[in-house]
C-alpha cells in the first residue's frame, strides 16, 4: 500500500460475527475481569490493613497487584463494550492511550518481577544484612524506579509507533497491540520504533538473565541448608514469584516469537489473550494460594467487617 491514509479511528478484531457468541464473549470476559479485580483488590487490602505485612516482599506484591489491575483495565472493558454494542471501533486517541497504558503497566510489571527476584536473593543469601539492604528508603527508590521505567517504556513506544503514517486502520487483534499496528505502516521504514524495540529486547534479556542467575545462586544457597524443613520453607517463599515470572515470560514469548501473519487467526487471538490477561489474572491467586500470611490477613479483614 503506497497511499497514506489519515486515520481517525481503528477497527479492532471481532471475536465472532455471530451475535450470540459476541454476548457469550462479553459474559466470559466480565466474569474473568471481575474475578481478577476481586483477587488483586483483596491482595492490596490485605497488605494495606495488616501492619505485619508491611515488609518489602508484600510491599512489592501490593504494587504488582496495582499493575495487574491497570493492565487488565486498559484492554478488557473496551473489548467487552465492543462485543456488547456490536462494534469494532476505537478512536485514534483511544488507541494511543491503550498502547501507552498497556506497555506502561506491562513494562512496570516485568521490572517489578526483577526487583522481587533480588528481594528473594537478599532474604535467602544475605539474611543478616536483609534489613539493612532492603530498608524502607531503598524499597521506595526501587519501586519509584520500577514505575518510572514503565512510564518511559510506554511513552517511547507510543510516541515512536504513532509518529509514522498508517495505510490501514484495521487491527487484527482485539485491542491495539503493538506488533499488529506495525503491520499497518505505509512503508517498512520505521527505524525509530525498531530502535526502541531493540533497546527493549536488550533490557528484557538483561533482566531475564539477572533473574536466572539470581535463582541459581538462591538454589545453591538453599541446598546448603542442612534442615529439610528449612529448605522447603526457603523454596516456598520463592515458588510463587518463580511461577509468576515464568508465566509472564512463557506466554509473552510464545505470542511474539512465533512467525507473524498478515491475516488473523484464532491461534493468534488465543495467544494474545494468554499473554495480555492470563498473568494478571493468576498472580493474586498464585501468591495467596499457599501464603498463610495473606490468608490470615484476609480472614481478619473479613472478621472486622
Amino acid at each position: 500500500m503506497d497511499n497514506q491514509t489519515s486515520v481517525a479511528e481503528f477497527v479492532l478484531l471481532k471475536f465472532s460475527k455471530i451475535r450470540e457468541l459476541q454476548i457469550l464473549h462479553f459474559y466470559i470476559f466480565l466474569v474473568l475481569y471481575l474475578a481478577a479485580v476481586t483477587g488483586n483488590l483483596l491482595v492490596i487490602s490485605a497488605v494495606s490493613f495488616d501492619h505485619r505485612l508491611h515488609i518489602p516482599m508484600y510491599f512489592f506484591l501490593m504494587n504488582l497487584a496495582l499493575q495487574d489491575l491497570g493492565q487488565l483495565s486498559v484492554i478488557m472493558p473496551k473489548s467487552m463494550l465492543n462485543s456488547l454494542t456490536n462494534t469494532r471501533r476505537i478512536s485514534y486517541d483511544g488507541c494511543v492511550a491503550q498502547v501507552f497504558l498497556f506497555l506502561f503497566f506491562a513494562g512496570s510489571d516485568f521490572s517489578l518481577l526483577t526487583v522481587m527476584a533480588y528481594d528473594r536473593y537478599v532474604a535467602i543469601c544475605k539474611p543478616l544484612q536483609y534489613e539493612v539492604i532492603m530498608n524502607r528508603r531503598a524499597c521506595m527508590r526501587m519501586i519509584g524506579t520500577v514505575w518510572i521505567s514503565g512510564l518511559l517504556y510506554g511513552i517511547l513506544h507510543a510516541s515512536a509507533t504513532f509518529a509514522t503514517s498508517f495505510c490501514s486502520n484495521t487491527v487484527n487483534q482485539f485491542f491495539c497491540e503493538l506488533p499488529q499496528l506495525l503491520k499497518l505502516y505505509c512503508s517498512k521504514e520505521y527505524q525509530t520504533e525498531m530502535v526502541v524495540v531493540l533497546i527493549s529486547v536488550l533490557i528484557v534479556l538483561g533482566c531475564f538473565v539477572f533473574v536466572i542467575i539470581t535463582y541459581i545462586q538462591i538454589s545453591v544457597e538453599v541446598l546448603r541448608i542442612p534442615s529439610v524443613q528449612a529448605r522447603k520453607k526457603a523454596f516456598s517463599t520463592c515458588l510463587p514469584h518463580l511461577i509468576v515470572f515464568s508465566t509472564f515470560v512463557f506466554t509473552t514469548s510464545i505470542a511474539h516469537l512465533r512467525p507473524s501473519s498478515d491475516t488473523s487467526s484464532y491461534l493468534d487471538l488465543i495467544l494474545t489473550i494468554m499473554y495480555s490477561t492470563l498473568p494478571p489474572m493468576l498472580n493474586p491467586f498464585i501468591y495467596s494460594m499457599r501464603n498463610k500470611d495473606i490468608k490470615l490477613a484476609l480472614s481478619k479483614l473479613f472478621l472486622l467487617n
